[in-house]
């Protein structure tokens, strides 16, 4: 039995505080609204009950935040595609932010199980004052429980409309894109974070970005496989690649803190979900 599943999150301005409204379908859904930075940042869990995707499924999240708002939505642990006969395993997220909104997209690591057929999908829609700050990571097989990934495929995108596209698919059949020197070159396990606004950042800006994610990188463990770039106006990505995931994770949490503190003036706070 194949699972679809629906959330409509969107996220609107009571005076100074941020509130999240939601109607979903299906096994995914929002633990209660939490507020550890006090009323402005509206903190979520995003929950889906079965734990992972199969062939057939699909989980479709759609996310608006209105002028003004400010959302942080993260996971209680990794989404996990497992094997799949022959159908794909579908994961599409949908962001759209008015003017001055601001969204944390920060879901924990995605499994490939040997044998899935997964494509994870990421639309961001700006309107020119607003941002993102996220990341998408993922990792192949279960290296400490000796489970390789020997079969299957996973497909990624993230995208902004007219602007910057990513799209690639990783197979398992893939020799010289899993192990040459110029790709993964063995490594299982792959990052991109990402600031995004909805109009060109002026030059002090973008300077500040990459100069506090290439500081964190410059001091990482995972400093040679790591690197900070702006492939466009609008946007600047962070880049990572490494055996394990836990490293991974950790740089992009240092990352995001460093940019909290040096773009946005906030205080370097994470969600208490992660030291649970």
């Amino acid at each position: 039995m194949s699972w679809h599943a629906q959330l409509q999150l969107d996220y609107e301005r009571h005076g100074s505080r941020t509130v999240a409204r939601h109607v979903h379908s299906g096994p995914l859904r929002i633990l209660q609204s939490l507020y550890p930075e006090g009323d402005a940042v509206c903190h979520n869990v995003l929950v889906h009950p079965p734990g992972g995707l199969v062939g057939g499924d699909t989980l479709d999240l759609q996310v608006r935040a209105a002028a003004g708002t400010h959302g942080l939505i993260t996971t209680p642990g990794a989404t996990r595609f497992y094997r799949s006969d022959e159908a794909l395993a579908l994961q599409r997220t949908h962001l759209a932010l008015e003017d001055g909104a601001r969204i944390e997209w920060l879901p924990l690591e995605t499994i490939c199980y040997s044998g899935c057929r997964a494509e994870n999908c990421l639309t961001l829609n700006l309107a020119p004052k607003a941002q993102v700050m996220g990341w998408d990571v993922t990792a192949l097989g279960l290296p400490h429980a000796d489970l390789p990934f020997v079969d299957g495929f996973v497909q990624q995108h993230i995208e902004l409309p007219g602007v910057w596209l990513e799209r690639g698919r990783v197979g398992a059949d893939d020799a010289v894109l899993l192990n040459g020197p110029a790709a993964l070159a063995g490594m299982r396990c792959w990052a991109t974070m990402y600031l995004v606004c909805g109009q060109a950042m002026d030059r002090a800006y973008k300077s500040t970005a990459l100069d506090a994610a290439r500081d964190v990188i410059a001091a990482h463990a995972l400093a040679a496989t790591a690197g900070a770039t702006s492939p466009n106006a609008q946007t600047v990505v962070v880049r990572v690649v490494a055996p394990q995931v836990e490293a991974v994770m950790g740089l992009l949490r240092q990352v995001r803190l460093a940019w909290r503190v040096q773009l946005w003036n906030m205080a370097a706070n994470s969600p208490r979900i992660w030291a649970m």
